[in-house]
C-alpha cells in the first residue's frame, strides 16, 4: 500500500511540510537575535497548555497556543525588567511550565504517560483531523509575520537602537517574534514534540548559514533544509517504524554535518573567483629616466 494512500499519512505528512516551512521560518530571526534556546523554554511551558486542554476537554493544540503566548509574553517582560533576575525567573516559568503539565496530565481522565510521550517526542498517527485545522491556521500566520514582516523583524534583529531611531516598534516587534515563536512550538509539537522543536528551530537555519552569504538566502535555504527533513524524517518513521520526532532531527544534524564539510571547499573557490575578478597588474619601469632624477 502506497504511503499517500493512508488517511492517518496524508495527514502527518501535510503537518511535517508546515513544520518544516514554520520552524526555520523563525527560527532565522531566533538565531540572528541569539535567542536559539527560546523554542526549548516555550515548549516547556506549552506542556501546561497540553495538560489543560486534557483536564478541560478541550483541544489540546488550542489551549497549548494560549498558555505558550502568555508564556512568550512573560518571558519578554522578564527580558525587558527582570534585570539581574531574569534568568531565575524564567528558569522558574519553564521547569514550573514542564511541572504543570505533568500534573494536569495525571489529574485529567483521559490523559496518560502515552499520550504525554507523544506530546514530548511526536507521534505522526496521533495528529486528527482537527490538530491539522489548528496547525494550518497557526502555519499561516507564522508565514504572514516572517515572511510578509521580513524587513522590520530582520532590523530588530540587526541592532535595535538602530531600528528604534528609524520610528520602528521595537518593543511591539519583539513581542510578535516571541509570540510567533511559541506558536510555532505549537504547530511542530504534534511532529517533532514539545521537547525536540528547538532543534528544528535552529540546525536547519545553522546549516544554511554554512554556506549561505545573505539573509535572505539564509531564510530561503533553511526553509528548503526544514521541509527536506521534515518530510524525508516522517516517511522513514513509517518505514522503519521509529519515532518521527527524533528521525526528523537526526536527519536534519546529518545535513548540517554534509553542509559544514562543503563549507571550507566553497568559500576557497569564492576567494578564488573574487581574488581572480579584481586581479590588477603593477607594472615596474626597467630603467629609471632623467625624470626620476631628484636634484638638490
Amino acid at each position: 500500500m502506497d504511503i499517500l494512500d493512508l488517511a492517518f499519512m496524508q495527514r502527518a505528512l501535510l503537518a511535517a511540510l508546515l513544520v518544516g516551512v514554520t520552524a526555520p521560518a523563525i527560527g532565522t530571526y531566533l538565531v540572528q537575535r541569539r535567542q536559539a534556546l527560546m523554542g526549548d523554554g516555550l515548549g516547556h511551558v506549552a506542556l501546561t497548555g497540553v495538560g489543560l486542554g486534557f483536564l478541560l476537554n478541550s483541544s489540546p493544540v488550542w489551549m497549548a497556543t494560549a498558555v505558550c503566548i502568555a508564556g512568550a509574553v512573560v518571558m519578554e517582560l522578564i527580558r525587558w525588567y527582570g534585570r539581574t533576575r531574569g534568568d531565575i525567573a524564567l528558569a522558574m516559568l519553564f521547569y514550573g511550565g514542564m511541572a504543570g503539565g505533568v500534573m494536569l496530565m495525571n489529574l485529567s481522565d483521559n490523559g496518560s504517560s502515552a499520550n504525554l510521550s507523544s506530546y514530548l517526542f511526536g507521534s505522526i498517527a496521533t495528529v486528527s483531523e482537527e490538530d491539522i485545522v489548528a496547525i494550518c491556521i497557526l502555519a499561516a500566520f507564522v508565514i504572514l509575520t516572517t515572511v510578509g514582516l521580513r524587513r522590520q523583524l530582520f532590523a530588530i534583529c540587526q541592532d535595535e537602537e538602530f531600528a528604534r531611531v528609524t520610528g520602528l516598534p521595537v518593543r511591539l516587534l519583539n513581542l510578535l517574534v516571541a509570540v510567533t515563536a511559541a506558536v510555532t512550538v505549537t504547530v511542530a509539537m504534534r511532529v517533532v514534540g514539545l521537547l525536540l522543536v528547538s532543534a528544528l528551530m535552529v540546525i536547519p537555519v545553522a546549516a544554511s548559514q554554512q554556506i549561505a552569504r545573505s539573509f535572505k538566502a539564509t531564510f530561503a535555504l533553511a526553509v528548503g533544509i526544514g521541509v527536506t527533513v521534515t518530510l524525508s524524517g516522517t516517511a522513514t518513521s513509517y518505514y522503519a517504524d521509529v519515532p518521527s520526532g527524533a528521525t526528523i532531527v537526526l536527519f536534519a544534524i546529518g545535513l548540517f554535518v554534509v553542509l559544514t564539510a562543503l563549507a571550507a571547499p566553497l568559500a576557497k573557490r569564492r576567494a578564488g573567483k573574487a581574488a581572480a575578478a579584481g586581479e590588477c597588474t603593477l607594472e615596474v619601469p626597467d630603467a629609471r629616466t632623467a625624470a626620476d632624477d631628484v636634484k638638490v
